[in-house]
């Protein structure tokens, strides 16, 4: 009897094993992929599908990309927009209920949630703001080399609370701070738009730059890095500054680098945050080694020049960061003309190029593109349109949501080759994931074979759309 019973278990125990290894086979032999696509006529925006991995899939390919895991190049730091004034100001004028949605929308992880992770606000106002401001206006002819009226007065009205609600969400997230222009008192024009930055308050500039960041610290937030100027040779803008390298390097080297050493300062010092058509504006800067020493990359802007311009600044100085800082969407936007340049350009092309963020200008703007100061951007397409609670999402926002859902913070970018008119780029993430963004750039319809190590899988996009491949 008991040999009868013996034998049963043993019998009951070797079925539970093959059921286990067919279990384990039907597991590996339907393990999918998700793929998701925005389509030019906007058919499809981000809209997921699923893809076997090791299927069946069709024998023949159009062009085949293979990701290679182990070679690895630039950490990424995030994606996202720029925060201006006038972006918080319809933001917080929302009823608490939109508000909330839309920040979660925007901040949030989850699956239909956009995953935002760096955030660009500016030092004073933009010219995205209702009017131009400093933290330490005065009357004309007066002076505060103490910076002792020194206020945040102006960001507490819409841009600190709400930076607020988005760090509850999103704890985490990068801020990087630019200034427009310094206060008009230290300037040699004593006006808003252009002038130079007079060399006797540069040590007093570098101190505003200290206040700034400790006032934002007493308020919870913290400024992950700084730039000097936000386009220093575009001194037509209201407000604006001319800073020449030269210059740039002198208060770096002398001034502010010292004094955030003094203060125990760890915020990033970021240069130039302009054009790609002058890396030999950072280049220069970066060769003093003694401006270097306090300097942790660039920031560039793609208004002018080619976006393989990054590389040229890495590989003159490989041991310091690229970041890309701003590109605008013209009202009234363009969609299959922006998503396709925009993903070329920057998604795909500035990661490339060593850049360890994409971040699209202004998230916010009403139906007039408002507000903006005399002078200031007029035709700036938000990533979003907010008419009191409606809010319209435009290209920009589509751009960033292609990568920010899927390239978390932490993901290094790893090599994959280019098949023509399929531009690329593969990332892997701190969950050990592999992504994929990936464009068909031709007239016509591709089926592409994609391989990483010994998975392999098909997959087919339209012409002109973007996909992005989570595996």
């Amino acid at each position: 009897m008991k040999n009868y019973y013996f034998n049963i278990i043993k019998t009951l125990l070797v079925l539970a094993i093959i059921m286990g290894f067919a279990a384990c086979n039907e597991q590996k032999e339907t393990q999918k992929a998700g793929f998701w696509i925005t389509t030019l006529d906007q058919s499809s925006l981000l809209e997921k599908t699923e893809i076997e991995i090791n299927g069946t899939g069709e024998a023949e390919a159009d062009a085949t990309i293979i990701i290679d895991t182990s070679k690895s190049f630039q950490e990424i730091d995030g994606f996202g927009f720029s925060l201006t004034g006038g972006s918080a100001m319809h933001i917080n004028k929302m009823s608490d209920l939109a508000r909330k949605a839309l920040l979660q929308e925007l901040f949030g992880t989850g699956e239909n949630e956009l995953g935002v992770s760096y955030l660009r606000i500016s030092i004073g106002a933009s010219d995205l703001d209702e009017a131009p401001f400093s933290y330490d206006d005065l009357e004309a002819g007066k002076t505060d080399e103490d910076l002792e009226k020194f206020s945040l007065a102006n960001d507490t009205l819409y841009l600190i609370p709400v930076l607020k609600e988005i760090l509850k969400i999103s704890p985490d997230i990068k801020i990087l701070g630019s200034p427009w222009s310094p206060p008009v008192w230290m300037k040699d024009n004593k006006s808003t738009i252009g002038g130079s930055l007079k060399k006797e308050y540069y040590p007093v500039y570098a101190n505003y730059f200290v206040k700034y960041i400790e006032a934002m610290k007493n308020e919870g937030i913290t400024i992950d890095a700084i730039t000097i100027q936000n386009e220093p040779l575009h001194p037509g803008n209201n407000p604006s500054l001319l800073m020449l390298a030269e210059e740039q390097k002198e208060f770096i080297k002398d001034h502010l680098g010292p004094v955030f050493e003094k203060n125990g300062i760890s915020t990033k010092i970021i240069v130039y945050d302009h054009n790609a058509d002058r890396p030999d504006y950072p280049i220069s800067i970066l060769d003093d080694p003694e401006a270097a020493k306090y300097i942790d990359g660039s920031a560039f802007h793609l208004y002018g020049g080619e976006i393989d311009a990054l590389s040229k600044v890495h590989e003159a100085h490989p041991d310091k960061n690229i970041y890309f800082t701003e590109q605008w969407v013209g009202a009234p936007g363009d969609f299959s003309k922006e998503m396709s340049w925009h993903t070329e350009n920057l998604i795909i092309g500035a990661t490339r190029n060593w850049s360890k963020n994409v971040l699209e200008w202004n998230l916010a703007a009403d139906e007039n593109q408002e507000p903006y100061t005399d002078g200031g951007c007029d035709r700036c397409l938000g990533a979003l349109t907010i008419t009191g609670d409606k809010v319209t999402r435009n290209p920009a926002y589509y751009i960033i949501g292609q990568a920010s859902k899927f390239v978390r913070p932490g993901s290094v970018r790893i090599a994959s080759n280019e098949p023509e008119n399929l531009p690329n780029v593969a990332f892997k993430t701190p969950k050990g994931k592999v992504v994929l963004i990936l464009q068909n750039k031709s007239e016509e319809k591709k089926t592409i074979k994609v391989k990483v190590g010994e998975k392999e899988l098909h997959l087919s996009l339209d012409a002109g759309s973007i996909g992005t491949l989570e595996l």
